[in-house]
């Protein structure tokens, strides 16, 4: 079973959007600054920043970057500007340390905590693994929840020089603190229409789930498995990842409800 070498992807896309969360002018160590070639806006009366011309945010090792950028704020204690949200406009960059992410729009919703890209070439781009989707990527702040949505695709480096890759139309990836403060991955999920392709098998079902936890993987619905000739078929598969074992389970309306292997002898598989 493939489904938890992907558990980790998302931790690298994690950060991409903390670029959002951390344009916070309330974070009186890091400030906040707004570049731009043509134009910078103050609109008093409305409360809102516009910045026009390869505008580009940066706070520490973090930035947006947009042909326009737009912040609303309200004034906050001492004269302080306490930004509501923030827009970013055509051409969409937003760059982290670990990795950088492609969209034609974003928006950052400071009161609901929420953040959104779009566009139809919609990316995040790390050292070993990308992650493409067709609708959006959406990061909940205060849940720690990350999804890419429509036609979600992660692409990821193997060690034979090859590609494995996780598709599915919902991926989304749940993270916690630990007792250290750090950001650990708490559960990976993959909805509707689940591959997974590596070099040697293709894994297909309709849901997947790792817990980190328990360290443990299971996939739902349909479940078929192919390598080489060589097919596996079950309702449900679930993967101890400690003990490096897998088991199927029958169930639902194929094959009567059994388990069902076809092996090919000679096929070298």
């Amino acid at each position: 079973m493939i489904f938890a070498r992907f558990v980790f992807i998302f931790l690298l896309f994690y950060p991409v959007s903390l670029a959002a969360q951390e344009s916070r002018p309330s974070n009186e160590k890091e400030p906040l600054e707004i570049t731009a070639d043509d134009v910078l806006e103050w609109h008093r009366a409305d409360q809102k920043l516009i910045a026009k011309g390869n505008a580009k945010a940066l706070q520490k090792t973090s930035s947006i970057e947009a042909q326009i950028l737009s912040a609303a704020y309200r004034e906050g204690m001492q004269g302080r500007f306490e930004i509501s949200q923030i827009n970013a406009d055509e051409n969409v960059i937003i760059s982290t340390q670990n990795a950088t992410a492609y969209g034609d729009h974003a928006v950052y919703n400071l009161d609901q905590s929420l953040a959104t890209m779009t566009g139809e070439n919609l990316r995040m781009i790390s050292p070993d693994q990308t992650v493409t989707a067709e609708e959006k990527f959406e990061y909940y702040v205060d849940k720690g929840k990350l999804t890419a949505i429509g036609n979600a695709k992660v692409l990821r480096a193997n060690q034979n020089g090859g590609n494995d890759t996780l598709e599915a139309h919902h991926i989304s990836a749940i993270f916690k603190e630990n007792a250290k403060g750090e950001r650990v991955l708490e559960s990976l999920e993959a909805k509707n229409n689940v591959v997974i392709t590596t070099m040697t098998e293709t894994i297909t079902g309709a849901y997947g789930i790792y817990r980190a936890d328990i360290n443990k993987a299971e996939m739902k619905g349909n479940i078929i498995i192919t390598r080489g000739p060589n097919i596996l078929q079950g309702e449900r598969a679930e993967i101890d990842l400690t003990t490096n074992t897998s088991r199927i389970f029958g169930g639902g309306q194929s094959n009567n409800g059994r388990v069902k292997a076809v092996f090919y002898p000679g096929s070298g598989e």
